[in-house]
């Protein structure tokens, strides 16, 4: 069995999600900051009449949070019927890869990056971590239409 994946970078690494949970890729625009949400929640964009609510995937993930610019990207998922932005530093590629290729790291802590990963699969010469939705959107308190 083969996982199509779509491929960005965080912090000079190399991420992947499930290309049919990826609903569009739209360019930076600036969000509406909101009270009382967690540090990465950057905030809510319009899209097409909707809220949408936009998470920076670098402060997710337990790094520095993104001084976001027009030349980051908001990849739109869907997850459970739920509609989310992930901002990013840069969209690569849309690989395939061999499921038998993905490796489950080893967990180094409670809070480590390793929680919200599915796996870790070779490509080419690097790596691509590829992300576990369900653990990445778990326990979001955002209650907004979407």
């Amino acid at each position: 069995m083969r996982h199509e994946l779509i491929t960005f970078g965080i912090a000079s690494q190399r991420f992947g999600i499930d290309i049919m949970t990826v609903r569009e890729i739209r360019a930076w625009s600036p969000v509406t900051r909101l009270p009382r949400v967690p540090d990465y929640v950057a905030g809510v964009v319009n899209l097409r009449g909707a809220v949408l609510p936009v998470i920076d995937l670098a402060a997710r993930l337990g790094w520095t949070p993104t001084d976001a610019t027009p030349r980051n990207p908001i990849i739109v998922i869907e997850h459970e019927g739920q509609m989310r932005g992930l901002i990013v530093h840069d969209v690569a590629d849309i690989v395939s890869i061999e499921a038998g290729t993905l490796q489950q790291p080893d967990a180094m802590g409670h809070e480590t990056i390793t929680h919200f990963l599915e796996g870790i699969a070779p490509l080419g010469d690097d790596m691509v971590m590829v992300l576990d939705l369900a653990r990445l959107m778990a326990d979001e308190p955002i209650e907004l239409a979407a």
